[in-house]
């Protein structure tokens, strides 16, 4: 495990797009995920229910999940929308695909290219594992969601402390129904995100950028 402060972890996790293709030991991988459980959650309850999918189960979901988004069909637990972004959020969400496609050299014109990089996000970035997310339906499931939100954020972070990296998708969760069905999951788990990780290929480092943070006064208000 890397010896970092907590300041430089964070700052050091990335979302990395492209990984060496050598499996976690279960050790590694169970302290990762102990690691994970001790986020919070709205009254403890502990909701996530974490699928960890690796190798001929793995190949066989990027299949399914591949052969659903070519047919142009989705199937997810919860709506989300890219064209409900406006204003500043918008321009950061503009400003995350220009900056990953100058470090890989991916003209804004060049379709194929764009298509193939997307078609990446179902074959995991070439990551060993996937972690998939499911949480039941407690009322409007978004305090439940917050709490998948601080189990991922601590997987993320002790993956980073382990030397290793993943990527939040939230593009594996528009096809929740093809991932329900391949792993035999009961419709009463809802899928909210996955999480491609594994150790990153230092050889591709076009594939990991980092995009830097608004200063807090953007987002904090003070009160005396």
């Amino acid at each position: 495990m890397l010896e970092l402060s907590f300041h430089d972890l964070v700052r050091q996790r990335r979302s990395v797009r492209k990984y060496l293709p050598i499996p976690l030991s279960k050790r590694l991988l169970t302290e990762v995920l102990e690691d994970a459980q001790w986020a919070p959650s709205n009254c403890n309850i502990q909701p996530w229910q974490v699928q960890i999918v690796s190798g001929a189960t793995k190949d066989k979901l990027s299949a399914a999940l591949k052969a659903e988004h070519l047919a142009g069909r989705t199937s997810e637990d919860f709506w989300f929308d890219h064209n409900g972004y406006s204003g500043e959020h918008l321009a950061r969400m503009m400003h995350m695909g220009q900056a990953r496609n100058e470090a890989l050299n991916i003209a804004r014109e060049d379709q194929q290219r764009r298509d193939a990089e997307m078609l990446r996000q179902f074959e995991f970035f070439d990551a060993p594992h996937v972690a998939l997310l499911f949480m039941p339906e407690f009322g409007d499931c978004v305090r439940t969601a917050g709490d998948l939100g601080m189990y991922g954020q601590n997987f993320l972070l002790s993956l980073t402390a382990h030397g290793l990296a993943g990527i939040p998708q939230t593009l594996l969760g528009m096809h929740a129904g093809v991932i329900r069905d391949v792993l035999g999951i009961s419709p009463e788990l809802k899928m909210l995100y996955g999480i491609s990780f594994g150790h990153p290929d230092p050889a591709a480092s076009g594939y990991s950028v980092n995009l830097g943070r608004e200063p807090i006064s953007k987002s904090v208000t003070f009160y005396d």
